[in-house]
């Protein structure tokens, strides 16, 4: 992306901080539902949408993420450069086979991991992992986590027939596969609300 149009965006956010009332009392906490909101607008275009609606909703993600930065720096903490330069070193950090003399590990996912859990001091595969994720999109979390990091999940499952049971090892199963279980029930879910509305209609 061109610089200038970055710059541009960091000129009209920090316009806004100054001159739109809205915008000037906007804090990190007020602007999380905008941020969740926006996020899942994205994965909706992705998953459902054109190109347009795609460059549409990574705009308006964008934002957010210009919109922090704008915040922390009028409170001298930090700025979208430090936040592009900390994130450019982790990348160059966790992928020394791309940026230095390192062969490609034969398992990437697993490596990825490895190299966090050591650069974070952690001490379990599922530190780190939100809590306010989705039921079902955390579950798939720490199953492909523990997967990650070596764990046999066969004597972990939970056994027995009550749904939580049941839809746990589903989300293993689909993981194991490849498949992710909260992208395929929403794909799935679409075609159910649109059988719904059909039949409304026929009503």
């Amino acid at each position: 992306m061109p610089a200038s149009g970055v710059a541009r965006l960091v000129a009209v956010m920090a316009a806004l901080r100054q001159g739109c009332p809205w915008d000037a009392e906007q804090t990190h906490l007020s602007l999380v539902h905008y941020l969740i909101e926006e996020t899942l607008e994205v994965v909706e275009a992705i998953e459902d949408g054109s190109d347009a609606d795609l460059i549409e909703e990574l705009g308006d993600l964008l934002l957010q993420v210009v919109f922090h930065a704008e915040i922390a720096r009028e409170q001298g903490r930090f700025d979208l450069e430090l936040i592009a330069e900390r994130i450019a070193d982790k990348l160059v950090a966790r992928h020394p086979y791309v940026f230095a003399d390192a062969a490609v590990p034969s398992d990437l996912l697993g490596s990825w991991e490895k190299r966090k859990k050591a650069e974070k001091g952690r001490t379990s595969s599922l530190t780190g992992i939100p809590t306010r994720m989705s039921s079902l999109a955390r579950a798939n979390k720490v199953i492909g986590r523990a997967r990650m990091h070596g764990l046999d999940l066969s004597n972990l499952l939970p056994e027995g027939d009550d749904p939580g049971a049941r839809i746990v090892r589903l989300v293993a199963q689909a993981q194991a596969e490849g498949v992710d279980p909260d992208q395929a029930t929403r794909r799935t879910l679409r075609l159910l609300e649109g059988r719904i509305a059909e039949a409304e209609l026929g009503s």
